[in-house]
C-alpha cells in the first residue's frame, strides 16, 4: 500500500510539472498571436491596395495585348504545390489539418492525370513529406515564427522559375487561413499564372489618374512579381497567426486536462490514504482485544 501511495503522489507530482508548463506555454502563445493577429490586420490593407494598383495599371491593356511569362497560360501537366506547415508542433491539428489537404489536393491532380510536386515551408512539413513517395522540389525550414517579406521573396522566386522554366504549369499555394481565434481554415489559391485582372468600365478614369514613366508595360512588369510576393506575405502571416492561435488552444486544453487529472489522482490518493489509516486502526484494536 505504502508503494501504491508513493507511485500515485509521484505521478501527481509529475501532472502538476506538465501542468505548469503548458500554462506556460499557453500564455507566451496568447502573448505572440495577439501581436501576429495586429501584423495580419496591418498587412491587408497593402496587400489591397497593391491588388488594385494591379488591377489599375493592368487596365491600360487590351486584354491578351500584355504578355508576361508569369501570366502566360498554358494547359496543365505538372503542378507545383507550395505547402506552409509549422517548424513546431504542439499546435493542436494545425499541421495535421494542412497535410491533409496539401495530400488531398496531390491526390485531385493524380486522379486528373497531371504530375504534382511540393515546396514544402516547415519543418513539420518537411519530416512528413521527407519519408514519402512525393516528389519534394523545394524546402524551407527555421523561419521566423513572425514572417518578414524576405520569406515571401524567396518563395516567390523559387515558384517563379519553376514556372518560367517550364517546369510546372500551375502554382498553387496551400496554407492556413485565420479567421478568428477558432477558426483555422486550410486554403489553396492560384499563385502561378498570376491572374490579369479584367478591364472595368471606369478604365478611361482609371487611365487619366496615372502617368508612367518610363511606360505601363514596364511598370507592370515589375509589379508582379511585388504583387504575388505581397500575396505569399499575406499568407504566411494568416499562417503564423493560425499556428499560434491553435497553440494557445492546444495548451489551455492540455492545462484544463492535466488540472482534472491531477485533482483525479489526488482523490485516488486520499482515498488509498484513508483506507490505509483505517487498516492500521483496525490491526491495532484486533491487538488490543486480542491480548
Amino acid at each position: 500500500m505504502a508503494g501504491n501511495k508513493r507511485e500515485i503522489r509521484n505521478r501527481i507530482k509529475s501532472v502538476k510539472n506538465t501542468q505548469q508548463i503548458t500554462k506556460a506555454m499557453q500564455m507566451v502563445a496568447a502573448a505572440k498571436v495577439r501581436r501576429a493577429q495586429e501584423r495580419v490586420v496591418a498587412a491587408k490593407p497593402f496587400t489591397q491596395a497593391i491588388a488594385e494598383v494591379f488591377r489599375q495599371v493592368a487596365s491600360q491593356f487590351p486584354k491578351g495585348e500584355f504578355r508576361s511569362p508569369l501570366l502566360e497560360s498554358r494547359p496543365v501537366k505538372r503542378v507545383a504545390l507550395v505547402v506552409v506547415t509549422s517548424d513546431r508542433g504542439l499546435c493542436g491539428g494545425y499541421n495535421a489539418n494542412v497535410i491533409r489537404s496539401a495530400v488531398a489536393r496531390h491526390r485531385y491532380w493524380k486522379d486528373q492525370g497531371v504530375e504534382p510536386s511540393l515546396i514544402v515551408v516547415g519543418t513539420k512539413g518537411v519530416s512528413f513529406f521527407r519519408h514519402s513517395s512525393f516528389n519534394v522540389v523545394g524546402r524551407y525550414s527555421q523561419l521566423p515564427q513572425i514572417p518578414t517579406f524576405t520569406e515571401a521573396k524567396a518563395i516567390v522566386e523559387d515558384a517563379a522559375r519553376l514556372y518560367s522554366e517550364g517546369q510546372v504549369d500551375l502554382v498553387e499555394f496551400i496554407y492556413t487561413d485565420f479567421r478568428s481565434m477558432i477558426s483555422l481554415v486550410p486554403t489553396t489559391l492560384t499563385l502561378l499564372p498570376a491572374v490579369l485582372p479584367e478591364a472595368h468600365p471606369g478604365d478611361y478614369q482609371a487611365r487619366s489618374q496615372y502617368v508612367f514613366e518610363p511606360d505601363a508595360a514596364t511598370v507592370l512588369e515589375r509589379l508582379i512579381p511585388k504583387y504575388l510576393e505581397t500575396v505569399v506575405y499575406q499568407a504566411l502571416l494568416e499562417s503564423a497567426a493560425s499556428e499560434l492561435a491553435a497553440k494557445m488552444t492546444a495548451m489551455s486544453a492540455a492545462s484544463k486536462n492535466a488540472k482534472e487529472l491531477a485533482a483525479a489522482l489526488t482523490l485516488v490518493y486520499n482515498k488509498a490514504r484513508q483506507a490505509a489509516i483505517t487498516q492500521e486502526i483496525l490491526e491495532v484494536v484486533s491487538g488490543a482485544n486480542a491480548i
